[in-house]
């Protein structure tokens, strides 16, 4: 490049990735706010964000409520998308925006009992079977089991280091009993495929932040692989580097779908009914609400007292007219 030749400033899209990039956003977030970015930009005929404002914000977020009618949270989504947008990249405030809100529907977790629980988890083998009794076990997230680093289960101590959780917060949960010599045969199981993909030279994998340039043979390192890899190696969407991913999420969740067919439960459960069981199970058997909140990592105990609608016997133990009569 000659000296007086101006570097190109890069285009709005790719400064919203870089930004998120930089600020560790997810892949998964990533995708979704670009996306969000795009749909805006197109509605205003292509008008580039720094000539538009709340007005307009207000119009494309009430458009997907009335037009669209998206749900509440897919309006939320998008409407952080905007703010993350014009806060990082634009560097403007959009201000007060009062767009028709969709409605949130007041919805109660779907539970399954403890035979029903049991049931799933017998229509499930292998690696499957291990990470869904860590769902209903330990109370994890989807993704957050997937995410799950060998250096993460501590067997021992009986519990799971969750990192980088929702609002990205660590915490703490409890492994349980019941999975350990399953999940002690799979890591050795893990560690010897490790080995062969290592000699074969495909032994990396993405480390968090920037530890990659602080620790470059971390990458290498037993403790740092996923506890559920793939079977394959594959490419990084954003370093083009060929590794080893952990499992694709959409392998438990057909997975899951299957075996509560299988078990012949009506419920429209799946992968996250495990989690909302995990805190209504805990709190029927008596669980204090504050431990269960820390547990499941929600911000807000108002997020966790939900569960104690769904319980068995919620609130004040009232029996139904209909078993008052006499037989």
């Amino acid at each position: 490049m000659e000296d007086n030749q101006i570097p190109k400033k890069p285009k709005l899209l790719d400064e919203l990735r870089s930004v998120l990039r930089m600020k560790h956003y997810s892949y998964r977030t990533e995708q979704s706010y670009v996306y969000w970015a795009r749909r805006y930009i197109h509605f205003h005929n292509k008008r580039h964000p720094n000539t538009m404002g709340a007005r307009e914000v207000r119009l494309f977020c009430s458009h997907l409520a009335e037009k669209e009618r998206v749900s509440a949270s897919t309006q939320n989504q998008a409407f952080n998308a905007l703010v993350f947008l014009y806060r990082h990249v634009v560097k403007k405030e959009v201000g007060n925006v009062d767009a028709v809100r969709a409605k949130r529907p007041r919805r109660l977790p779907v539970v399954l009992s403890r035979t029903e629980v049991e049931r799933v988890l017998s229509f499930l083998t292998g690696t499957q079977a291990i990470m869904a009794t860590l769902l209903y076990g330990s109370g994890l997230r989807l993704m957050e089991c997937h995410r799950l680093r060998v250096k993460d289960i501590d067997i021992e101590q009986r519990q799971i280091t969750v990192r980088d959780g929702k609002g990205f917060k660590d915490r703490i949960t409890v492994l349980p009993e019941a999975v350990i010599p399953d999940l002690t045969r799979h890591l050795k199981r893990t560690k010897a495929l490790h080995q062969v993909f290592t000699e074969r030279g495909y032994g990396e994998v993405e480390l968090p932040y920037a530890l990659e340039r602080k620790y470059p043979n971390a990458k290498y390192e037993w403790a740092w692989q996923y506890v559920f890899p793939a079977k394959n190696v594959s490419t990084d969407p954003r370093s083009g580097a060929r590794r080893r991913h952990h499992i694709h999420e959409s392998t438990l969740q057909r997975a899951v779908k299957k075996a509560v067919h299988l078990a012949g439960i009506t419920k429209h459960a799946g992968c996250h009914t495990f989690r909302h069981s995990f805190a209504t199970h805990l709190l029927e058997s008596g669980s204090d609400i504050r431990t269960v909140q820390e547990l499941l990592g929600h911000k807000d105990v108002k997020t966790t007292m939900i569960y104690t609608h769904v319980m068995n016997r919620p609130g004040i133990h009232v029996r139904s007219p209909a078993d008052t009569f006499e037989k």
